[in-house]
């Protein structure tokens, strides 16, 4: 049996708890109790992960000793630069809070406690995992920053660490989420399938040449598939000089996206997307690579989606029925 904690567990990625291995335990923790999984052992814990005594509780529970972390916890994009004292504490001192505890109670184990930290396109120009990285913004800062450490720990032996650099996940189910750049990428096609207005932040207008803006894009679900394999690759796999692996995605332009939705939704569902020019999102996003190499995380057994935006449009489509059906009963 596996005891797992993930941290950031109410939000989004922690939704991987939902397909999780019934051999798996897991700690659910969050600074908002998250929701129990009904088909996994699970304790959920309101948290605050900036606090060292609340941070150590996680390795005290009736579980006995972990053997994995998902490292979820952050402040977004646009959320860390407008607050960028928060940003800092949840970003970075939260993360170093995790991974002390991780050395310190993990000592207590005959192996190292696997540490999976979730990273971002906002650490860019790793586009192969021999590029430096430069952000440019403070999201960026504070995951290039916690992702030396948990290297740094990796080197040392204190903790196995495994650092994925996410591509932007689309299409997300759930409320917009105010504090990320991002949202809207997601939002143009979830809201409009909701006969929903959404609001694209790129652009003046739908013939905009803004909307040529190149995203680096993954399904939810093979987001989640990836995120449930990462914990099973020996750690001899990784490169020695970096624990950090790019997930495969794709590559589709915002205008893509729309014609996806077209598509899908129809002419009706486009005319609910409105335009209205970011140029603090437009430069956030825009300084995120578009591009990978997905050759060295497909060889660890990683997957990555195939035929572009539409079939991930159409089976957001198809979940949305399914939800509608299901509330009827």
């Amino acid at each position: 049996m596996s005891n797992t904690v993930i941290t950031g567990a109410a939000g989004f990625l922690g939704g991987l708890a939902l397909v999780a291995d019934p051999n798996v335990r897991l700690i659910l923790a969050d600074i908002f109790e998250p929701k129990s999984p009904k088909s996994s052992t699970a304790i959920t814990v309101k948290v605050d992960l900036t606090a060292k005594e609340a941070v150590d509780g996680l390795f005290k529970s009736e579980f006995g000793v972990l053997d994995t972390i998902y490292c979820l916890q952050g402040i977004l994009s646009r959320g860390s630069e407008d607050n960028f004292d928060l940003g800092l504490k949840v970003n970075f001192d939260s993360i170093c809070l995790t991974l002390q505890a991780a050395h310190e109670f993990g000592a207590q184990s005959a192996a190292r406690i696997k540490f999976i930290f979730a990273s971002s396109l906002a650490v860019p120009h790793i586009v192969t995992p021999d590029t430096i990285a430069a952000p440019e913004g403070a999201y960026g800062m504070g995951k290039l920053t916690s992702e030396l450490f948990v290297s740094e720990f990796s080197r040392r032996g204190f903790v196995d660490g495994r650092i994925l650099h996410l591509p932007t996940v689309t299409v997300r189910h759930g409320a917009p989420a105010a504090a990320t750049s991002a949202a809207f990428i997601s939002g143009i096609i979830r809201e409009p399938l909701k006969d929903i207005e959404s609001l694209c932040p790129i652009g003046d207008s739908v013939e905009s040449p803004a909307l040529e803006l190149p995203l680096w894009l993954a399904s939810p679900q093979t987001t989640i598939k990836n995120f449930i394999i990462v914990r099973h690759i020996p750690a001899d796999k990784f490169l020695l000089h970096t624990r950090a692996v790019c997930l495969p995605g794709f590559t589709a332009t915002v205008r893509e996206e729309l014609d996806a939705l077209e598509k899908v939704g129809g002419k009706k569902a486009l005319k609910l997307v409105k335009f209205t020019d970011d140029p603090v999102n437009r430069r956030l996003v825009s300084s995120w690579p578009a591009r990978f190499d997905n050759t060295y995380p497909l060889s660890l057994g990683f997957i990555v989606d195939e035929g572009g935006m539409e079939p991930i449009v159409r089976q957001f489509q198809k979940d949305i029925e399914l939800r509608s059906r299901d509330a009827l009963f």
